[in-house]
């Protein structure tokens, strides 16, 4: 017999939280690292040979028919994860890709808003609850952000980031931002608060990557960011309970930030 809906939610509740305070999990194994790794730079040599000219900048190309949609107002989000990539020994790997219109933006004005790290947690609340530069060296920068995620269970990490900066002329340019540390934090803003090690870690996320790509054009800016993660793995026999769960966050993560950046562009 099917779980009722309600059924079905009370479910999800009560096994999300049983794992997040009895599953704790070590960190990645070397082989879900080395996979990880290898998807990553294989997408980033995709990446610099589509911005090496304007004719093949996004991918896949924006034709007439999206960039109508886009402009009215519509948010393309989609999951681009290849399946045999997706499950890795004792991981996840997801990669989601979101695109937007950003009417009366300019590439300046983009780019200006993604190296004011410190505003980020009044554009980006209340996920983004704190963002500081670390160093700076022309268009390369380490950032730290303290970020929050509220799905049912409410997750602080504390994110170290490496992030690049690059154009191909005045109307297109690109980011890449890559994470070098996450912490989960136990406690936060109580004098209880620590950072999880290793042993303790809840693999809710180990690793992020990010990559902006846009175009200014149309009387405004065609935006798309590619997000790839790395989460642990679905217990044995959870799966059909837990994935539509995992397979949503990212979605509402990539909208989230596509209408936070399209609000401060207007700004």
């Amino acid at each position: 017999m099917a779980l009722c809906p309600l059924s079905r939610v009370l479910l999800v509740l009560t096994v999300l939280s049983l794992l997040s305070t009895t599953c704790a999990q070590a960190e990645p194994t070397p082989e879900a690292i080395s996979a990880f790794n290898a998807y990553v730079n294989a997408l980033e040599a995709r990446l610099a040979k589509q911005h090496h000219s304007a004719d093949t900048f996004f991918y896949p190309p924006l034709t007439p028919e999206i960039e109508k949609r886009l402009q009215q107002g519509e948010f393309i989000i989609e999951s681009v994860t290849p399946s045999t990539a997706s499950s890795l020994p004792g991981a996840l790997l997801h990669d989601w890709r979101g695109t937007a219109f950003a009417p009366g933006a300019t590439a300046a004005d983009f780019e200006r808003l993604l190296k004011n790290i410190s505003s980020y947690p009044q554009y980006y609340a209340p996920q983004v609850l704190q963002a500081r530069v670390l160093s700076q060296q022309g268009d390369h920068l380490q950032a730290l952000m303290r970020v929050r995620q509220k799905h049912v269970l409410t997750v602080v990490l504390d994110t170290t980031y490496d992030i690049t900066f690059g154009h191909l002329d005045a109307q297109h340019g690109w980011s890449s931002s890559r994470s070098i540390k996450i912490s989960e934090i136990e406690s936060p803003g109580t004098s209880s608060e620590r950072a999880l090690g290793p042993n303790e870690d809840h693999g809710f996320l180990w690793r992020l990557n990010s990559y902006w790509t846009y175009e200014e054009k149309d009387g405004g800016l065609y935006l798309q960011i590619e997000s790839v993660s790395l989460t642990r793995s679905i217990p044995a026999g959870l799966n059909w309970i837990i994935s539509p769960f995992i397979q949503k966050i990212p979605r509402e993560s990539l909208e989230f930030t596509l209408q936070a950046t399209c609000a401060a562009l207007k700004k």
